[in-house]
C-alpha cells in the first residue's frame, strides 16, 4: 500500500526535535546557569543527562520497536519527549530541569529508532533510498542547527521567556506529530522475548561510556572518569560475549547476529562514528570559539549559518549522485571536510577567525560536503543490511552516532583548553574526517539495498 504523503513530514518532523535537543541547549547554559542559579558543574548535567539517557535506551527501544510494534513505540516515545518539554519549560529549579532532561532523553531514544523501521517498512528501491536521504540530511541539519536555533531563541527572549523557549517549541511541534501519528503502518518486526541480560549490560556499558566523555573534560578527567570508562570496556565486552553466545545456541539477542558480522555494516558504523567526532566537536567549539572572542550567541549562531545553508543545498543534490557514485560520493566528502577543517586551522591559527566573515568560503564548502555526505550516508551503510536486523541497526546507528559526538567533544575540548585551543581542535577534526573517508572506501558500492520483507501487523498484533 502507497504510504500517506503525510507520513515523511511527520517522521523526519519527530526526528529533526529529538536530535536538535541535543545540541541546543549548549548557548542555553549561561543564562541557565544565572536564572536558576546554579553552579557550572550542575548545569552540566542539563546537557549529560539528556544524552546520557537518549544513548542508553536506543538499542533497547529497537528491539522493543520489533517486538511490539513501530507506531506504539513511537506514540509513547513522542507524548514522553513532549510532556517532559514542558517540565523542562516550566521547571522552577535546576534539578527539576535535570530530572526532565532525562526522561525527555529517554522519550527520544524511544521514538529515534521507530523511524528507520517504519521508512524500511514502508518504501522500497529507489524511493526508499531517496527517504534515507532526506532522513540522513534531517538528522546531519539538527545535529548543526542547534547552536544557530539557540542562539535566536535565547537572544529574541519573547514574553522573557529566555531560555525556557528552547524547550517549549517543542510542544506544539509534538502534539502535531501525535496527532498525525495514526499514519504510521502498524507494523513490528521478527521478535520474541526480549533479550534481558543484554539490556542490562548494554545499558549499563554505554552509561559508563558516555558519562565520563559528557562531563570528564569540565571537571578535569578526575579519577572517576577513567575508572568508568574502563569499566565500561569490560561490560561492553561481556555483552558482545553474551550475544555471540545466545546467537549460536539461537536463543533471542538484543543485536540481530547477521548484523555485526556484515562487514559492509561494521564499516557503516565506523564511518558515523568517526564522521560525528568531527561534525560534533567542530560545531559545538566554533559557537564557544566566536562566544568566547566576544560575541553573541545569535552573532555566534548567524556566523555559522553559511554552513548550515550549504548543507541544505548539499542534501538536496546527494540523492542523484549517491546513485551515480555510491560510496565514493562519501570518500569525495569526507576528504573534502577534512580539506576545509585544515584551512581553517591554518586561518584560525593566522588571526582570521578575529573577522569571521573572512571564513564564509571555507564555511560554504564544508557545509556542501556535509550536505552530501549526511544525506547519502544513511542510505549506503544500510544498503545490505537485511530487513530482519533493520531493527537492530535503527538503534545501534543513532547510538554510534552519539557516542561519536560525545567523543569528539571531549578529546577536543582537552585540546581547545590550551593555547591555540580551537586550531588543534580543528585539526582533530581535519583527521576524524580523513578516517571516515578512508572507512568510507569499505562499504559496498551499490546505494539500493534488497526491498524489505518486515512482518506487516495490525495494531492487534495480526498478520
Amino acid at each position: 500500500m502507497r504510504p500517506s504523503p503525510l507520513l515523511l513530514p511527520v517522521i523526519l518532523a519527530a526526528t529533526f526535535m529529538e536530535l536538535l535537543d541535543v545540541t541546543i541547549v549548549h548557548v542555553a547554559v549561561p543564562s541557565m546557569r544565572r536564572d536558576l542559579d546554579a553552579g557550572p558543574g550542575t548545569v552540566e548535567l542539563v546537557v549529560a543527562g539528556y544524552v546520557l539517557a537518549y544513548a542508553c535506551t536506543l538499542i533497547c527501544a529497537a528491539r522493543l520497536g520489533d517486538r511490539f510494534g513501530y507506531r506504539r513505540l513511537f506514540v509513547a516515545g513522542m507524548a514522553v519527549f513532549t510532556a517532559a518539554s514542558a517540565v523542562c519549560a516550566l521547571a522552577p529549579d535546576v534539578q527539576v530541569l535535570i530530572a526532565a532532561r532525562v526522561v525527555q532523553g529517554i522519550g527520544g531514544a524511544l521514538m529515534n529508532p521507530q523511524v528507520l523501521s517504519v521508512v524500511q517498512t514502508s518504501y522500497a528501491g529507489a524511493a526508499r533510498d531517496r527517504v534515507f536521504g532526506l532522513y540522513g540530511a534531517t538528522m546531519g541539519i539538527a545535529s548543526i542547527a542547534g547552536p544557530v536555533l539557540g542562539g535566536l531563541l535565547v537572544t529574541a527572549d519573547l514574553g522573557g521567556l529566555g531560555w525556557r523557549l528552547i524547550f517549549l517549541v517543542n510542544v506544539p511541534v509534538g502534539v502535531a506529530v501525535l496527532a498525525a501519528a495514526g499514519i504510521l503502518p502498524a507494523a513490528r518486526g521478527e521478535a520474541g522475548r526480549i533479550d534481558r541480560t543484554g539490556a542490562a549490560l548494554v545499558t549499563v556499558g554505554l552509561g559508563l561510556l558516555v558519562l565520563p566523555l559528557a562531563l570528564g573534560q569540565q571537571r578535569g578527567w578526575p579519577a572517576w572518569t577513567w575508572l568508568s570508562l574502563g569499566g565500561s570496556a569490560v561490560v561492553l565486552a561481556a555483552f558482545a560475549v553474551v550475544q555471540a553466545r545466545r546467537g549460536r545456541t539461537g536463543r533471542e539477542t538484543l543485536l540481530h547476529p547477521s548484523l555485526l558480522r556484515d562487514r559492509s555494516a561494521t564499516s557503516g558504523l565506523a564511518v558515523v562514528l568517526l564522521f560525528y567526532v568531527g561534525i560534533s566537536s567542530f560545531s559545538y567549539f566554533f559557537s564557544v570559539h566566536l562566544q568566547d572572542n566576544g560575541r553573541s550567541a545569535l552573532a555566534a549562531g548567524l556566523t555559522f549559518a553559511p554552513f548550515a545553508v550549504a548543507a541544505i543545498a548539499g542534501s538536496r543534490a546527494s540523492a542523484r549522485l549517491a546513485e551515480r557514485y555510491g560510496h565514493r560520493l562519501l570518500i569525495a566528502s569526507g576528504a573534502a571536510l577534512a580539506t576545509v577543517m585544515a584551512a581553517l586551522a591554518v586561518a584560525v591559527a593566522a588571526g582570521v577567525g578575529e573577522r569571521p566573515w573572512l571564513l564564509a568560503g571555507p564555511l560554504l564548502a564544508g557545509g556542501s560536503a556535509f550536505g552530501l555526505f549526511t544525506a547519502a550516508g544513511f542510505s549506503i551503510v544500510l544498503a545490505n543490511v537485511t530487513p530482519e536486523a533493520i531493527g537492530s541497526a535503527s538503534g545501534l546507528l543513532p547510538t554510534v552516532l552519539n557516542i561519536g559526538g560525545a567523543l569528539g567533544i571531549a578529546v577536543a575540548g582537552t585540546l581547545f583548553a590550551g593555547a591555540d585551543g580551537f586550531a588543534k581542535a580543528l585539526v582533530l577534526d581535519a583527521a576524524a574526517f580523513a578516517l571516515a573517508a578512508l572507512a568510507a572506501g569499505r562499504l559496498p558500492r551499490r546505494v539500493s539495498g534488497r526491498a524489505p520483507d518486515l512482518v506487516i501487523t495490525n495494531s492487534e498484533g495480526q498478520s
